[in-house]
């Protein structure tokens, strides 16, 4: 099992909509990408200098399935959407036995 973790942070323009939109559009992912195996997405509610916006973790059969989630157009479509509203983004990748 593959676990992929992201987390973004959004621009202050129109912040909480956006947030509240790719969350969605994350959401809606589950069942249209035939790889993806779960996916939980959250809206940051701490306040701090550390904390990022949202968060996501999917899972995955293996790497193969990451690479094809990752090319996927509806995925795509998400990932056009939050380069276009975020400042930046961090992920992490592991295998989980």
């Amino acid at each position: 099992m593959l676990v992929h973790i992201v987390m973004f942070k959004f621009k202050e323009d129109n912040k909480k909509a956006n947030t509240i939109q790719a969350k969605q559009m994350l959401e809606n992912l589950m069942g249209a990408v035939p790889s993806l195996r779960s996916i939980d997405v959250g809206i940051n509610f701490v306040e701090a200098d550390r904390a990022m916006d949202l968060s996501i973790i999917a899972t995955f059969e293996s790497k193969e399935g990451l690479n094809m989630y990752d090319v996927h157009p509806e995925h795509q479509k998400v990932v056009t959407f939050i380069k276009s509203v975020a400042e930046y983004s961090k992920a992490s990748d592991y295998l989980r036995d």
